[in-house]
């Protein structure tokens, strides 16, 4: 779906919305999938209301939902069609108060055999200034299928 929607005029903004809209947690942040490639996914939240906290930053678990959005991404977009994967632990170290738009970045190449990978995936969340204001780890179980 990134394919066919990213190059399109909102194409990017829809199918935020639409997986927004298939993982209703994620879609709490209101994130835009900025960038999806192989080994690669760039994702962004605007700093809002809903995302703050009582100190008037972005808040830990906003931080950590958008640090699994973008590692998901970037795993399941390599996986996609070939298999299944799912969350199996993850991590937080936040290294500065998050204001203003956030950018969470990560790289990863996905095994190309069959079977079950434990993947250790880390994120970088970094604020408008290129500031790292978080770096996310988690652990993505990843299941491909056999080729038919």
């Amino acid at each position: 779906m990134w394919g066919q929607l990213s190059p399109l005029p909102g194409g990017k903004k829809l199918f935020s919305f639409l997986l927004g809209r298939a993982a209703r947690y994620t879609g709490t942040i209101g994130a835009t999938v900025d960038h999806i490639e192989t080994g690669k996914a760039v994702v962004t939240m605007r700093d809002r209301a809903m995302v703050r906290n009582h100190l008037k930053s972005v808040h830990a678990i906003a931080l950590m939902n958008l640090g699994e959005l973008a590692t998901g991404a970037a795993v399941m977009y390599q996986v996609d069609g070939r298999g299944r994967g799912i969350l199996k632990h993850i991590g937080m170290d936040y290294l500065k108060k998050a204001r203003g738009t956030i950018t969470a970045t990560c790289e990863i190449m996905v095994p190309e055999e069959a079977g079950k990978h434990d993947l250790d995936v880390e994120g970088v969340l970094t604020d408008k200034d290129g500031e790292i204001v978080a770096k996310v780890r988690a652990t993505w179980r990843i299941d491909i299928n056999p080729p038919a």
